[in-house]
């Protein structure tokens, strides 16, 4: 059956809780029925457009969209949120863009997209007008005002007109659990991808619709409705990473089932510490999401340095991005009172398992607790490996995507079928040990060989990382005539901190084997990576060849 679709699960909420805050920004304060009946406009004008569904789910393959895509090329704001639904409740798939992305990127990702239908901030005007006649496809331009100064471009629609655009002669259609939910990968390995999932398996996935802390999910929508009556208000969290990442379009939607509200830290354009910390407290905050070490280390030093009165903070997640036990600890010890949640998964799984962390019972950083329907396979995708046999790819079958957009071969080989069943591998290598819990290594596809040995750059990150001088670490693989490849070291000191080479070295000598200490450091001022906090390894290749 097609289940529940996100635009209606917004809906339900609205309905149940409408005079309750969903979303806080600036001096934008914006209740559960303000934002559904602004994202009601965005769906109006689509449909006023002739964009929706033009071919149903049943007779697409995996890697097809039967539905015309609208880009949203944005910061975080309340547009994004209202442009996501809007365009669900349309029957049209919305996906994100990076706002780094530079000309050929974003050619390659509106094409790559089929775009049909582009909501962007007016500051990223310029590239549009740079790019709007070399996609075929892209006929409608919607232009969300800032403070860039940029004029609304020739063909394009202003926003807020659009929100208020009333419901159409021909009526609305009816969103559907078959419809998409896309999400391109980051890309910072490779060119992005177009994730392609079912609605109603994303939300059961990844996206809220399985309540915390049970097994079963909401059997119905007036199970939802009750569920956000009976919270009360919810929980407030506060959004760090940016809504063009997945973790970050699952978090809202978290808060969102149980009527919680979202709060935007003023500033978008940076990672500002201070200002995060101020707003969670401002706002009373429950709950703060962070993407790994890059997120998480410049809110530890600013509550180092601060005086900040987080008692209302009850937990931390982490996901996207390990967090190294460094900085885990360092957390803990600013804030002993809170939980710490790592959760593992990937836009191409959905959540997969996770641990949790308290002050004087810190969770080993690379080990988890799986979901039932996570495990490991073999190296040949044949079987599924029994608890204590070793080494393979983690995997997860159930409630996974479709595939790639537009890539059949790529879509099965990530999704292939196993002792009868469809799993999801993208490409994460894990050990399943002999209680069940499952030993994370890292990405294959950044790991470095290095004289026949597969070294997991994300352990040898932590190993370095220990060292107190060390602000920020990415690991790469660099040519090198004795080992094929060698294992380097991309640095950035903490500030006023000095440490050498052989420090760095020797630190990471305590923690992992000796092959797999790096051969090299060099040495940034400045770490470079997504706007998310995930490494962004082609940047750091290029750092260590030249």
């Amino acid at each position: 059956m097609p289940g529940f679709n996100l635009s209606t699960v917004f809906d339900t909420v609205a309905r149940a809780v409408p005079d309750q805050e969903v979303l806080v920004w600036r001096d934008r304060r914006f209740t559960y029925a303000q934002s559904n009946a602004r994202a009601d406009g965005v769906a109006h004008f689509l449909v006023e457009q002739g964009l929706g569904c033009h071919t149903e789910r049943a007779g697409l393959a995996g890697h097809e969209s039967g539905q015309h895509h609208v880009g949203i090329y944005l910061r975080n704001g309340n547009e994004y949120l209202e442009t996501l639904v809007g365009g669900w409740r349309a029957r049209v798939a919305p996906y994100n863009i990076n706002y780094r992305y530079v000309e050929e990127e974003l050619l390659y990702l509106l094409e790559d997209a089929k775009t049909d239908a582009l909501v962007y901030a007016a500051e990223f005007a310029p590239q549009v007008a740079a790019l709007r006649e070399q996609v075929a496809g892209l006929k409608v331009l919607v232009q969300v005002a800032d403070d860039s100064g940029n004029a609304l471009l020739p063909g394009a629609v202003d926003y807020e007109s659009v929100v208020a655009t009333p419901p159409p002669v021909g009526g609305m259609p009816e969103p559907d659990g078959d419809d998409l939910f896309i999400m391109y990968t980051g890309g910072t390995t490779g060119m992005p991808k177009g994730v392609v999932w079912r609605q109603d398996d994303v939300f059961i996935s990844a996206m809220g619709g399985l309540p915390f802390g049970t097994t079963e999910p909401y059997a119905s929508y007036d199970e939802i409705a009750q569920a956000a009556r009976d919270a009360n208000g919810g929980v407030t969290l506060l959004m760090l990473p940016p809504f063009m990442h997945g973790a970050a379009q699952w978090s809202a939607f978290h808060m969102f089932t149980t009527g919680g509200k979202i709060v935007i830290p003023d500033d978008v354009h940076r990672m500002d510490p201070a200002d995060a910390l101020s707003t969670a407290v401002r706002e009373k905050c429950l709950s703060i999401p962070v993407v790994g070490d890059a997120v998480a280390r410049p809110l530890v030093e600013e509550l180092e340095r601060g005086d900040y009165d987080m008692s209302g903070v009850a937990a931390f997640s982490n996901g996207g991005a390990p967090m190294t036990p460094t900085v885990r600890s360092r957390l803990l010890e600013a804030l002993p009172h809170i939980m710490l949640l790592d959760a593992v998964g990937s836009s191409e799984t959905g959540i997969q398992m996770n641990h949790y962390s308290a002050k004087g019972s810190e969770a080993d950083t690379a080990i988890f607790n799986p979901q039932e329907d996570t495990t490991v396979v073999s190296d040949d995708l044949d079987r599924r490996l029994q608890p204590g046999e070793g080494g393979g790819w983690l995997a997860r079958r159930g409630r996974i995507p479709l595939g790639y957009l537009g890539d059949p071969d790529k879509t099965a080989r990530t999704f292939p079928v196993i002792e009868g069943a469809r799993w999801s591998v993208p490409g994460d290598r894990a050990n399943l040990l002999a209680d069940g819990r499952i030993e994370l290594l890292g990405r294959d596809g950044v790991t470095v060989n290095s004289g026949g040995e597969k070294i997991f750059v994300e352990e040898v990150e932590r190993a370095v990382a220990a060292h107190p001088a060390v602000r920020d670490v990415v690991v790469v693989g660099r040519p090198s005539e004795r080992w094929g490849s060698e294992v380097v070291a991309v640095v950035q000191l903490a500030e006023g901190s000095e440490a050498t080479d052989e420090e760095l070295v020797a630190e990471a000598g305590r923690h992992v084997a000796r092959y797999k200490v790096p051969k090299a450091i060099v040495r940034v001022t400045e770490m470079q990576r997504s706007p998310s906090g995930k490494a962004d390894y082609r940047w750091a290749k290029t750092q260590v060849v030249s």
